[in-house]
């Protein structure tokens, strides 16, 4: 995972936890010894890392004034990921909410903020969902054929829309290259699971290619919690066809496609309310899919990218004879302007202007009457970039979104970067608003029992950070600093029945901490720790399913010529409060705390030929139990092992 900043979140951890945390991160530190070694080493940080989302077009992270993370596709075979909510954990800032086992809707909040603050990208394709909660559920996103994850913390509307009021999640898949190459993999182990991935990829110059496929299957566990006598597992299935090809015509011209189908189906205990062993059958699918065009005129200083999107969710419960259904049409065009002026400052401009429409559908049975709604919108977005010299990096931005329901809004960010090239020394910060609109369920309603409420306001949030990256040891290691400082006006609140806007600023301060070295050849080491106050307006309680206290460590070593690995990681989420629907809705609703919890996981990995490795991983190796949400629980040790061949 690539450092570039810091944060902290969370729930109070165990003394000991807190400690062990505290204690790697000021080793880290401690090692940079106020001076930069400038020979090249082997660089576990990537120093060179670029960013396509912090700015909308390519940037050096070195560049870059917002805190971001990226997590690279071989970080991922290391751990063996298979959910991609999984490795979030350890991304400083996230705190993950699954309820239950694999299967189970999972929430990703980004610094406090609501999982629908969230705008998670594939691939550029906006995927959060339409049909309803207008977030994105990282139940059924399985990690395979992903190149990076990149991580933007802070508000970002006014680069990407309503969605991005808390944070972007950016998902890059694998692109193919060379000869044509086939590989698969197959995988089984405990739970009855099996997993079995097939691909076929290649390219050059001029073109471009990826078809993959991948069959999920686990007998599952009871979500429901087995001390209230629930025992019956809930099975999961999950089935992923994803594609990605393109074609170059000429040098300065190529056009881009992409599309990935995904259909699953489960059995849940009870609800999100409260959880029962009812065995609750439910499936659907997510597709989503974008083509594009680039052209590149005078002498690669003028970019024209145009393009469109489709993405649709669809969900149907058996045994209530209900379902919901949204979809999404975009269409863009976007275009960056690139000079330089030597004669002042040395200086580099970037200047990227992007209209956008969109048009939003929601259809659901869960309501009575039936509900059927749409949502036209229109963005326009204005980012400039600068930087002085090499050292002094400085952008603004500022978007206009109008829609056919909500007054037009208009959001700013700015961000700026320095960096002391004697010392390997990058001061960074950044400010920016956003605002979210409600939801398609909050407005029109969603079951029976929950009323919409068509007069809520749109969220507005604000929010700050400031930090420092220190590179040290000649790049083979580098600890980030970030304080954060965020603000969310108008707060929707969700009270079991109807939701309602909050009187009041709720308010999320923290800081976040991370740190890489490889302090012996192939062996590289990370650690990321996240502390976090929230506060409710009027009460001062805290937000629910925000631990104060977020930590993780990870250690991957390589060996026996980079035949073998071995990866061990440590996840550490403190105490959190959760809502507790059981003793009513609305003022009925109590409060339950959640313990922290440690997991413990370990996997391994040899190349018996160039192409063929034999892998196997323990999940949990304690065996902690433990839930992220109230009356949920999650699975106990787990051990896998599988083969992948690649032809």
């Amino acid at each position: 995972m690539t450092v570039h900043s810091m944060a902290l979140q969370g729930r109070t951890p165990s003394i000991s936890c807190r400690y062990a945390f505290l204690t790697t991160a000021a080793a880290l530190s401690m090692s940079i010894g106020g001076q930069a070694v400038a020979q090249t080493a082997t660089a576990p940080t990537q120093l060179s890392a670029i960013s396509v989302t912090a700015n909308m077009t390519e940037t050096p992270v070195q560049e870059v004034g917002s805190a971001v993370t990226i997590i690279t596709g071989e970080e991922l075979q290391q751990r063996q990921t298979q959910l991609v909510s999984d490795v979030l954990r350890e991304v400083p800032g996230m705190a993950v909410s699954r309820t239950g086992g694999v299967g189970g809707p999972t929430q990703v909040r980004i610094r406090g903020s609501e999982g629908n603050q969230t705008l998670v990208l594939i691939d550029g394709v906006e995927v959060n969902s339409v049909a309803g909660s207008s977030e994105f559920d990282f139940a059924h996103l399985l990690a395979a054929d992903i190149e990076r994850i990149e991580v933007l913390r802070g508000p970002q509307s006014a680069l990407y829309g309503s969605d991005a009021a808390g944070g972007v999640i950016n998902i890059v898949t694998r692109r193919g290259s060379g000869k044509p190459i086939f590989s698969g993999a197959f995988e089984g182990g405990s739970f009855n699971t099996y997993q079995t991935n097939a691909s076929v990829r290649g390219g050059n110059e001029r073109y471009h290619f990826l078809l993959s496929g991948v069959d999920y299957r686990t007998g599952g566990i009871t979500r429901a919690t087995e001390s209230r006598g629930n025992f019956e597992n809930d099975a999961y299935r999950n089935k992923t066809i994803f594609s990605k090809f393109g074609v170059a015509p000429a040098e300065n011209l190529n056009f881009d496609f992409v599309g990935r189908y995904t259909y699953y189906q489960g059995e849940y205990d009870g609800s999100d309310t409260f959880a029962f062993d009812d065995t609750s059958r439910t499936n659907g699918s997510q597709i989503y899919g974008r083509g594009q065009g680039k052209l590149v005129v005078a002498d690669g200083h003028w970019e024209h990218i145009v393009g469109t999107a489709y993405t649709q969710n669809d969900t149907n419960s058996y045994n209530t004879t209900s379902s919901s259904y949204g979809d999404k049409v975009k269409y863009d065009y976007r275009t960056n302007v690139l000079f330089d002026t030597p004669s002042f400052a040395d200086a580099r401009h970037t200047v990227t202007l992007q209209a956008e429409q969109e048009n939003e559908s929601f259809v659901s049975s869960f309501v009575t009457p039936y509900v059927e709604r749409e949502i036209s919108s229109t963005g326009f977005v204005g980012v400039y970039k600068v930087d002085f010299f090499r050292q002094l990096f400085l952008t603004g931005a500022v978007r206009e979104d109008r829609n056919d329901i909500f007054r037009d809004a208009r959001t700013y960010r700015g961000t700026a970067a320095y960096r002391f090239l004697n010392t390997d020394t990058k001061l960074r910060g950044g400010y920016g608003t956003g605002v979210k609109n409600p939801t398609m369920s909050e407005l029109y309603g969603f079951t029976s029992t929950f009323t919409g409420n068509p007069n809520l306001q749109p969220e507005e949030t604000k929010g700050w950070d400031i930090g420092v990256d220190q590179g040290f040891w000649g790049n083979r290691g580098q600890v980030g600093l970030t304080y954060f400082d965020q603000r969310v006006d108008k707060l929707i609140q969700n009270s079991g029945a109807t939701a309602a806007n909050v009187n009041g600023e709720s308010k999320i301060r923290g800081i976040e901490l991370e740190g890489t070295i490889e302090p012996v050849t192939n062996l590289t080491l990370r650690a990321a720790y996240t502390y976090m106050k929230t506060e409710m307006p009027i009460t001062g309680e805290e937000l629910v399913r925000r631990p104060a206290h977020v930590g993780s460590f990870n250690a991957n070593y390589r060996f026996m010529e980079n035949r073998a690995n071995v990866n061990l990681g440590i996840l550490y989420n403190g105490r959190q409060v959760d809502n507790n629907f059981e003793t009513g809705f609305g003022a009925n609703t109590s409060r339950q705390t959640l313990n922290g919890y440690a997991l413990v996981n370990l996997a391994a990995g040899y190349m018996v030929t160039e192409n063929v490795e034999v892998f196997g991983r323990l999940e949990n190796l304690l065996d902690k139990q433990y839930e992220d949400v109230y009356t949920y629980q999650t699975p106990g040790r787990a051990i896998y092992a599988g083969v992948r061949a690649t032809f």
